[in-house]
């Protein structure tokens, strides 16, 4: 008898759920109209847990699954999981970590030049028609040069990484802060956030900080300037996000690239009719490749556990 999966989120790479299907039996628990009822008829059997980051698992779920071996996240968030729980009970919760890097990091500095270069309010003066009806060079406002920018980085761990070899490709002089300065990185470490904004163009998040919320506030946007932009490709609560709104509607700040919001999928209506803001719906890893690896992943994490092997990409045992 193949042992029994629940899946919590959908997966969209075809050929994952596949190799799932033909390995386990799958139950997908987002499918199911009663969970509960579910949960107390068939928990017991359950083998193995898939979930997604923003999803998570809770601790009364956990504790009615009580043969379970592993807990996969399908990204790199565990803060929806109760790791102390967890670590306590001895059960595996793993995650991705490394396969979204490059995707992350790409899409941070495509949200930067969009933002910089206002290329999503071009393309819909375009599509609006509005070129056609205005066709002298003022109709659009001049544009900031992304080349050269001095680029501040929030978490200079794989995504900071990443995120600063491309910017570092542009021309672009790189500082950041962490919780402390990383020896085998030369880029300019500044303890203090506000000074870090201070002293860039642009100011992008990469830092998990699954317990950090709004430290980018009023003073880091005051010290951002309005001349600067503020990307977050990170964790929505990391920004407070009515500060962000006052300061882009105030012209405190230039603009800004996000992909990640407070309150996920509720956008405020300020960022959402702004033309400053070039606005994604939490999609740095959706690509097929990198979707593809983190499936690959998952399987490789559940197949471990159930062998009776600790997990590689274990966060907890």
């Amino acid at each position: 008898m193949k042992p029994r999966l629940l899946q919590l989120n959908p997966i969209l790479i075809p050929a994952i759920n596949d190799k799932l299907a033909s390995l386990y039996t799958v139950h997908k628990f987002f499918e199911v109209t009663d969970q509960q009822a579910w949960l107390r008829e068939h928990g017991a059997s359950i083998a193995a847990a898939i979930t997604g980051g923003h999803t998570g698992i809770s601790r009364a779920m956990l504790e009615q699954l009580p043969g379970l071996k592993v807990v996969a996240v399908n990204g790199v968030g565990t803060d929806a999981v109760d790791l102390a729980y967890c670590r306590d009970r001895g059960l595996p919760v793993t995650a991705t970590l490394g396969a979204l890097t490059e995707d992350v990091a790409d899409l941070a500095i495509g949200l930067l030049i969009a933002a910089c270069r206002n290329l999503c309010a071009g393309d819909r003066f375009v599509r609006g028609g509005q070129w056609e009806l205005h066709p002298q060079p003022s109709a659009i406002p001049l544009a900031r040069r992304f080349s050269g920018m001095r680029i501040g980085i929030v978490g200079m761990g794989r995504v900071g990484r990443a995120v600063a070899t491309r910017a570092a490709a542009f021309g672009c002089p790189i500082s950041y802060t962490d919780l402390h300065p990383m020896d085998d990185v030369a880029y300019q470490f500044v303890p203090n956030l506000v000074d870090l904004a201070h002293d860039a163009d642009a100011l992008v998040l990469c830092a998990a900080a699954d317990k950090a919320e709004g430290i980018v506030n009023a003073a880091v946007l005051e010290a951002l300037g309005p001349r600067g932009f503020l990307v977050n490709v990170a964790r929505g609560r990391l920004v407070n996000e009515a500060d962000l709104t006052e300061a882009l509607a105030a012209g405190r700040i230039a603009g800004a690239g996000l992909d990640v919001f407070v309150d996920e999928p509720r956008v405020p209506l300020a960022l959402r009719q702004s033309d400053s803001v070039t606005l994604q719906a939490h999609r740095a890893s959706a690509t097929w490749e990198t979707r593809t690896a983190m499936g690959e992943m998952v399987l490789e994490s559940v197949a471990q556990a159930l062998a009776g092997e600790r997990p590689a990409m274990s966060l907890t045992t």
